[in-house]
């Protein structure tokens, strides 16, 4: 990665952005009736209650990392019998929780997602976190967390007034392009304004900051019209 892809995340500080998008979920979830809680979100297959079952649950590898107990984690995974990696780990945590009173699983999540977010802060940027892929900057590894918190915000529903939007859509789209050079992703992406210039495979386009970061987190629609080859290139949080 260089000093340039390095400098995308430069002025944002990744603990107040992900508390802020855990309090807007917590303002969301916490104004649900039944119809709310059973109603499809836009993460296939699951319901907005699943997804309240996915945040809680994936604090269990949350905090094995900071407890670097990651062998802990991959034993309890053993035990359990839960294979398929991360998308297996997911679907455990939603069905394991699927009979539990959803007032539980709600206060679970925000307990367990409360020390997460202390911890982190605590930790500070630079501070090595234990993971799967090996030692990760915890401010980085917060960023990750913030994305995918605001991309299911959006999954469920949850307000985004008119005056935070092109903020939160800039900062999504700054982590998007820091995520694509991180992997060396094949995807060339020039960040300018609210728009964002993207090329890959030999195809360009000048997206919108919203659609480059639906882009990224796998939530165009089936029938959006950006190129197939950028639309594979540039997922990358999802």
């Amino acid at each position: 990665m260089t000093d340039e892809s390095q400098d995308l995340l430069a002025g944002l500080d990744p603990f107040d952005i992900l508390d802020a998008e855990a309090e807007r979920l917590d303002r969301h979830f916490s104004g649900l009736d039944a119809e709310g809680w059973n109603r499809p979100s836009r993460a296939v297959g699951w319901s907005v209650r699943d997804v309240l079952g996915h945040l809680a649950g994936e604090e269990l590898y949350n905090h094995a990392c900071l407890d670097d107990d990651i062998d802990g984690f991959t034993a309890m995974l053993r035990r359990e019998g839960v294979g398929g990696g991360f998308d297996g780990f997911n679907e455990w945590c939603v069905e394991e929780r699927r009979g539990l009173p959803v007032e539980e699983v709600l206060r679970e999540w925000r307990r367990e997602n409360g020390d997460t977010r202390r911890r982190m802060r605590a930790l500070g940027h630079e501070a090595p976190l234990p993971t799967f892929a090996g030692p990760y900057p915890a401010g980085w590894q917060t960023f990750h967390y913030a994305s995918e918190y605001a991309t299911h915000s959006d999954d469920v529903g949850a307000p985004v007034t008119e005056e935070e939007a092109g903020e939160r859509a800039r900062w999504r789209a700054r982590v998007g392009a820091f995520v694509l050079a991180e992997q060396d992703s094949k995807a060339r992406v020039e960040l300018l304004g609210d728009e964002v210039r993207v090329e890959a495979d030999g195809v360009g386009e000048r997206l919108p900051v919203a659609v480059f970061v639906e882009a990224t987190v796998g939530r165009l629609p089936d029938g959006h019209p950006l190129d197939r080859r950028l639309r594979a290139a540039l997922r990358c949080l999802a």
